[in-house]
């Protein structure tokens, strides 16, 4: 009986019995401006002004006017890898998810242990 209904499925068009969205109604639908999305934003605006991508997002919070992210960056890749130089930079994101501001708080290398707290 499921393989009667499966040729229906194929053929069928839009979203009725699928409960799926047609793919083009995906790229239409706006994003949810939630914490991946504001992850996502604070690291491709930052790697475009810095011309260096993102290791990680250390930090991740929302503020009363948009969000505020902690971004690991390798600075200065070396031999051995534990000695490479590591930079925290701290981005703000405005409601709309445009950088507001950056800057610098942290350089570390990359073996180090945090022994804050």
């Amino acid at each position: 009986m499921a393989a009667a209904e499966e040729p229906a499925r194929r053929h069928s068009s839009g979203t009725r019995g699928t409960g799926r969205r047609p793919a083009d109604a995906e790229s239409r639908r706006p994003a949810k401006k939630g914490p991946a999305w504001a992850m996502r934003t604070a690291s491709e605006q930052l790697t475009e002004l810095i011309g260096r991508p993102p290791e990680s997002i250390s930090a991740l919070k929302p503020t009363n006017d948009g969000w505020e992210a902690d971004v690991e960056v390798l600075e200065l890749e070396r031999v051995p890898d534990t000695t490479s130089v590591m930079a925290t930079y701290r981005v703000t994101l405005d409601k709309e998810g445009d950088l507001v501001s950056y800057e610098r708080t942290r350089r570390y290398t990359k073996g180090q242990i945090d022994r804050r707290g």
